[in-house]
């Protein structure tokens, strides 16, 4: 823990590798914004420090494992960590990448706190994955991940609306589709404790996605242009993938991410921009 009377950069939790540590650097940062002694350069790394493991493979070579064992849980919930390591690193991206960016320029302040408090949130979620990953007997770093996240965050590092499209309305929208069936099988399996984390991660996650979408409408509105519209043009442009159903309307309303954005891209592959 830093000094209270110290200021943090936004650099200091990218160029920091150990997972534990950059998380607490997040939550430092957190703090220094509400403190009124956060630094915002401009110049962030292409990409953040990472620790050696986990090796990083194609999500193709992933293997998929049974929730009834412990090492089958636990695959899942470093999964979920690797994703959370990405997301504290993705929202601070967003703000030392984007803060000072000419559609967000008239509003820096509120970017940073709405972004640092995802990044906090973020650190936590890893943290209690990490504690419960412990008790089941392993720790980040024991199985593969995959880079994917990394990858959508650098394609869409030149423009902010592409960023928030892809990350919180894509990327992470997604998670509020999947997560009440994971809760649900950890359930079933009788691990309520990895059930527990879930649903307090899921119950964030809608905000978070309500903060993309927050953004995505004010960037719109600075560009003078519809945002279902700039939501859509991003997809198709920046996305190397495919949106699929199911989708979850109810926790996407919750973060007034409305049907129309996603319905009328569903199964399209669209290419992703090179840079």
């Amino acid at each position: 823990m830093l000094d209270s009377a110290e200021p943090v950069s936004a650099l200091s939790v990218l160029v920091t590798a150990d997972p534990l540590a950059k998380a607490q650097a997040a939550r430092d940062f957190r703090a220094a914004v509400l403190a009124g002694r956060a630094l915002i350069p401009c110049d962030p790394p292409d990409s953040p420090a990472r620790p050696q493991k986990p090796d990083l493979v194609p999500a193709s070579q992933l293997a998929r494992r049974r929730l009834g064992s412990p090492e089958g849980r636990a695959a899942l919930l470093h999964a979920i960590a690797h994703i959370e390591l990405n997301a504290i690193d993705l929202a601070m991206d967003m703000i030392a990448r984007f803060a000072h960016a000419p559609d967000i320029i008239g509003e820096t302040d509120d970017f940073v706190c709405d972004w640092s408090s995802v990044a906090n949130d973020e650190a936590r979620h890893f943290v209690m994955i990490e504690e419960r990953l412990t008790e089941l007997g392993f720790s980040y770093g024991d199985f593969p991940a995959h880079g994917g996240l990394w990858d959508a965050a650098m394609a869409t590092r030149s423009d902010v609306a592409a960023r928030l499209a892809i990350a919180p309305l894509v990327l992470e929208a997604r998670g509020l589709d999947v997560t009440p069936g994971l809760i649900e099988k950890l359930d079933q399996a009788r691990d309520t404790h990895s059930a527990d984390i879930l649903r307090i991660i899921y119950e964030e996650e809608v905000g978070h996605v309500a903060i993309g979408m927050k953004w995505l409408r004010y960037t719109a509105r600075v560009r003078k242009v519809d945002p279902e519209t700039l939501f859509k043009t991003m997809v198709t442009e920046f996305f190397n993938g495919r949106i699929r159903p199911p989708f979850n309307h109810v926790a996407r309303s919750k973060a007034q991410f409305p049907l129309s954005y996603y319905t009328g891209i569903v199964s399209e592959g669209a290419k992703s921009r090179a840079h």
